[in-house]
This record gives C-alpha cells, structure tokens and sequence, in this order.
C-alpha cells in the first residue's frame, strides 16, 4: 500500500496544480530485465494460449472426440500447475531472492528457466484443448430435438459463462491475495489442488456422458468444395439449383440436412452433375474431388457466412481489452481510498467490477429478461442470436464514450486541482475518486454478456455439428486478434501523435497525454464497425433456413429470407 510523501493538512495549505517533483530517476540495468522478460513471456503465452485453442479444436472434430480431448486437457492443465507450483516450492527450481538494495540479481539458469516453460507449455495444450471443447461437450448433453434440450441449450451458455467469470473473480481476489501476502507456493497450489478436483469429477461421471465420436477431418469436405467449384468454375449455374444439383447425405454423417440458399452461387458448380461425373450404386459420388454434394457446399457457405460477423466480433472486442488495459492505469492517477478508510484498491482489482457486473447480469438475463422476451416475441431465446450480439456491440460503443468522458474528467481535476502524490514512473494522482471507472467497467461488463455469450451460441449452432469444437475456438480467436489489433492501433496513435500540437496521446504519464481522445477514436471505431454489423447481420441467412430440396417442398419456388 502507498502512503503519501505529506499528510493530509499539509496538502491542503498547498493547493499546487500539478505535482511536478518526481522522484530521481534509478537506473537498475539489468536488475530490471527480469521484469521484462516476464512481461514478454506472458504476453507469449496469452497469445499462443488463444491460437493453440484452433489446433486443439481441429484435432477434437477430427481425430479424438471431445470427451478424450477434454480429459487429456485436464490432465495436461493439472500436470502444468504443478509444475509451476513447484518452481515456487522448491528452491532449486527458482533464482535467489533478490533484495531491494541489491544492485544486481541472479537470473535463472537454463534448467529453472527450461522448467518453467515446461509448465506453461503443459497450460496451453490443456488450454488448447478445454477452452474450445469443454463448452461444446457441455452442450452436447441436451437434445436439440427437443423443446426441452433447446432451452437447455441456451441457458447452458449463459451459466457456463457464469460460472467462469465467478471463477475469474475468486482468482484475481482470494488467490492473488494468498499469493501476495502469504505465500506464492500456496496460492500456486490452490489451482492445481481445484483442478484435481474438478478433473476427478470430470472423470467420474464419465458413464452418463452424451460422448459424439470424431468424424474425420471436416477440412476435408470443405477443401473439396472449393476445389471442384474451381475446376467446374466454366460451367453455368442452373436456374433452379435446389432441384438440379447432386443431393446425396451420408447414413453416417452427425450433420443435420441443410436446404439450399441463394448465396456464394459460385460454389453451387461443385455440387453440378456433367457427364463425366459418375454415381456410386448407394448414390454417393464416385470422386468426390470431381463431384461435391449440395450438402457439402451448404456447410461450407454456413461457414463463410459466419466469417463476417467474426470480423465484426473483433472489433468489438478492441473497446474490451482497453477495459483490462488503460482501465487500470487510469485506477493508477485516480484517487483508490474507499471513502475516509486507509483501504486502497489495487489498480489490477478493478477488472473485477467488469466481471462482476456480468456475473450479476447473467442471472437477470437468463430467469427474468428471456421469459419476458420470449412471451412478447416468441423466439426460444426472446431475441435473435445476432440481435444479442448487436445489443453488445452498441453497449461497447457507450463503454467507449463513457470511458472517454470519465478520462478527460480525471485529466483535468489532475491539472486543475491538488493531487495526491505521484506514481513513480508515471505522473500526479489525480483526486478524482477511482470509482467513478466503475460505471464503463459495469457497461464492459453487459456488453460481454450480450456479444460474448451472444457468439459462443452463435458459432456453436451455426456450424456444421462436425466442426463445433472449431466453432469454440472462433472466440478465442477473435480476442487474440482484438488484442494484436489493439497494440497496433496503439503504435499507429503512438507514431502519429508524438510530433502532433497536442503532442502524444498515450504515454506513460497520462495526465501529459490525451486519452480521452484515442477512447473518442475507438468509440468512432466502434460506431463504424455497428454500421457494418447490421449490414451484414440483414444479409444473413440462419443455418437451415433456406429453400427446401425437391423431396421437401417441389412447391416453392423461391427462397426462404428471415430477418436478423
């Protein structure tokens, strides 16, 4: 806990504007690098934690099931917490101690560092392997048949989403406190001895599981799509598709019939008979790199359509991360007391206020506001998907503004008024109660419960059902990329307004910088990216709902639109 250089009265008698004595810069060489390197590391492993969770879903649809992929996760997940659990209780594992007044210290050697890795390494192919899978195998469990497994269904996202960010909560609470102010090897400890636990319940119930066997690459099937529409790509489309092109579903095939939409026609051409194209007795084709089913081509149109709500996505998540990032370092020049009390907040525990608030609101959402909107609109989930999604998306872009308003309110009670001190490092600590960042966080916090909830339902029952682990990946993914696109639109502002009048907008000292303005430019963003949304959330089609196949409906003759 900081304490201030004056006492309270003092500061009173000396109302400066801006505390401009900083403490001496002490220049520590590599005594510092260690900080680095694990500022480095856990960017590393933030990132390749979120891509590994593709792979991992590819080798979950293709190769080993969901239950397999999950248990050997677990396995991996617990294996990783041990060992890094162990750099913390064994002293041969870690470097020394390194005292304050110490002007060097000793880094790890080769093999501590070696171990280290070791464990990370272990987390992201368990990470690779639960983020992904363990919500689709959750949803596995309810019969989509069935009135009953629907709602199941939809409300499974809405509390597997509880759950974790509840989960979130205790860690960046009771267990960096055991951490801090205890003891590094027993707060380490405590989630390696929960996910031994919850992997001994995983396991137990291992009888009673709905378990959906891999079946083969589904990367196969699309490649083929795309590869016989390029070879048919001469031939003319026919002018009514539904009815002409090859129709043929596998007995085996887990996916549910698709009927035909009027989207990407060009790759209609793959499913086109020709002469030359010969059928199997059982009505399979005989190549099926010359000839595709219309199946195939509509599973592979489901997934181009997701592609650009995923975009969408992306941007979206760019106001989040600001939330977890800049967030924090506006709690560091606000005021952090708790009223009159000596209590301080840390800065890194206001992220908590963005979970709890969607920890509140998902119960809400889910018992109350759902049963409310499916009386009025009559939709199993009282509003579309993609309406959910669009509902966080504009929440995201008040978020922003919000934000903004809040940041040049901090700013200038900093520059027009006593502060409290100074961060070393960084700048004057403005009066400006850190409370006042609690409402952008609470409006982070709905927006993830409409938009990120929203888009795990969203790609799970838009993809074809061979490819869901995928599908669970597709939000992984999408916040990596919103994190790297957030760093670079960060050295974009960085580069431009360093030699700008209103000088830079984000450096260390934010008082010096402006923003407020680089919020007012992603809520612009944001509002672009909305526009772009519901361009694209008209345009779109729900899986199953276009025209029906000759055997279905030989009496329509159009198809089938539905709104967003």
């Amino acid at each position: 806990m900081e304490k201030n250089d004056k006492g309270p009265m003092e500061m009173e008698k000396t109302p400066k504007a801006v505390t401009t004595d900083e403490p001496e810069n002490k220049y520590r060489g590599w005594k510092s690098m260690p900080f680095i390197i694990a500022a480095n590391i856990i960017n590393i492993f933030n990132g390749t934690t979120n891509f590994a969770t593709l792979l991992g879903a590819f080798l979950c649809d293709t190769y080993f099931g969901r239950y397999k992929t999950v248990g050997f996760a677990i396995i991996a997940s617990f294996m990783g917490l041990l060992v890094i659990q162990l750099t913390a209780a064994i002293k041969k594992l870690h470097p020394p101690h390194c005292a304050s007044e110490e002007n060097t210290c000793k880094g790890p050697t080769a093999g501590q560092m070696t171990f280290l890795l070791t464990g990370f390494g272990l987390l992201i192919i368990g990470a690779a392997g639960i983020r992904p899978c363990n919500l689709a195998f959750g949803a596995d469990q309810f019969n989509p048949k069935t009135e009953f497994g629907k709602r199941g269904i939809n409300s499974f996202f809405n509390w597997y989403f509880f759950t974790l960010t509840f989960a979130q909560i205790v860690s960046l609470t009771l267990i960096v406190y055991v951490q801090s102010n205890v003891s590094w090897a027993i707060g380490l400890g405590i989630p390696a001895i929960l996910m031994l636990i919850s992997g001994a319940i995983f396991f137990l119930g291992s009888k009673m599981y709905v378990k959906v066997k891999a079946s083969g690459s589904p990367m196969t099937s699309v490649v083929q799509v795309i590869v016989v529409a390029i070879k048919k790509r001469r031939l003319k489309l026919p002018e009514q598709p539904w009815l002409s092109l090859f129709n043929h579903l596998s007995p085996s095939s887990i996916n549910s019939k698709l009927s035909y939409t009027d989207q990407f026609r060009f790759l209609d051409k793959a499913a086109t008979v020709t002469p030359q194209d010969q059928i199997n007795p059982d009505g399979s084709a005989a190549n099926p790199w010359k000839l595709c089913t219309m199946q195939q081509v509509e599973e592979v149109k489901c997934l181009l359509r997701v592609m650009p709500i995923w975009a969408s996505a992306v941007i979206y998540h760019i106001a989040i991360v600001q939330q977890q990032t800049y967030a924090i370092f506006q709690a560091l020049q606000s005021d952090r007391h708790l009223g009159n009390l000596n209590f301080k907040i840390p800065a890194a525990s206001y992220s908590v206020f963005l979970m709890l608030s969607l920890t509140l609101w998902i119960p809400i959402y889910d018992r109350i506001v759902v049963p409310f909107l499916r009386k009025l609109t009559g939709k199993e989930g009282g509003i579309t998907i993609l309406q959910r999604i669009g509902i966080g998306i504009f929440i995201s872009i008040l978020t922003m503004l919000v934000s903004a308003l809040v940041e040049e309110r901090r700013r200038t009670i900093a520059l027009t008024e006593p502060t409290l001190g100074v961060v070393p490092r960084r700048g004057a600590i403005s009066s400006m109660s850190g409370l006042w960042l609690i409402p952008q966080l609470t409006l982070a916090g709905l927006a993830e419960g409409f938009a990120s909830i929203g888009q795990v339902e969203f790609y799970y029952k838009q993809f074809p059902e061979n490819m869901r682990s995928i599908a669970g990946s597709l939000l992984f993914c999408g916040m990596a990329g919103s994190s790297y696109l957030s760093s670079f639109l960060i050295s974009i502002v960085h580069r431009t307004t360093k030699g700008a009048a209103t000088g830079n907008w984000l450096p260390e000292d934010l008082n010096k910088g402006r923003l407020d303005y680089f919020y007012y430019t992603i809520t612009a963003l944001g509002v672009l990216n909305f526009g772009y949304f519901l361009v694209c959330a008209k345009w779109y089609k729900y899986k199953g709902t276009g025209k029906d196949t000759l055997e279905d409906n030989l009496g329509s003759t159009q198809p089938q639109k539905i709104a967003i």
